[in-house]
């Protein structure tokens, strides 16, 4: 059994790396359904060929740039408290400006490709497992069905206030952040 060379690996991850931010930059441009590969390995300074030996379809780009959106988004869920949500939606916050943009393109191209909507299902399926298991460590004393129950409205919330990000705030973020209080409180009291 041969070994890896690293620097051969880290040359791969490298040149993985740089399709990926290429591929960042075209989709946010033309989005993903009108992204090409030619334009793709133009704005990468490769051949088609080459980003082939890289990756084997533009789906397969876009399944590698997701899973790194989702991984640091992960990151965050794990770091963070559900008492945290009220300040987080009343000021709009965002992780990641050009990641949330990716993310509406990504739903957008989902709707015309089978292979993104399967990887959005999948995307969704680790952000609410992890954010269940948050839920859980907070407040030990939830059943398990309250809990999937306070992640799908913690994710309409979340969802809808990365939506909301595109349009002027109506109300201030003062006053949303004492209703997204009370809906926290809501939502994490004890079962009766």
């Amino acid at each position: 059994m041969s070994r890896a060379n690293p620097a051969r690996e880290a040359r791969h991850r490298q040149r993985q790396d740089e399709i990926i931010a290429a591929g960042r930059r075209c989709f946010r441009q033309s989005g993903f359904h009108a992204a090409s590969m030619a334009q793709l390995a133009a704005e990468a300074q490769l051949s088609v060929g080459q980003i082939y030996r890289y990756f084997v379809s533009k789906d397969a780009i876009i399944e590698e740039m997701v899973k790194r959106i989702i991984d640091t988004r992960l990151q965050h869920i794990k770091e963070t408290a559900t008492a945290d949500l009220p300040r987080l939606l009343a000021w709009r916050h965002a992780l990641n400006e050009e990641d949330e943009a990716l993310m509406r393109e990504v739903a957008a191209e989902a709707t015309r490709n089978p292979v993104v909507a399967r990887m959005m299902a999948e995307a969704d399926n680790r952000m609410f497992t992890q954010a269940c298991q948050n839920v859980k460590r907070d407040h030990p004393e939830m059943s398990d069905e309250a809990i999937r129950a306070c992640v799908e409205v913690m994710a309409v919330l979340t969802e809808g206030t990365a939506w909301r990000r595109l349009t002027p705030q109506k109300a201030s973020a003062d006053r949303l952040y004492t209703l997204y209080q009370q809906i926290n409180t809501l939502l994490f009291r004890t079962e009766d």
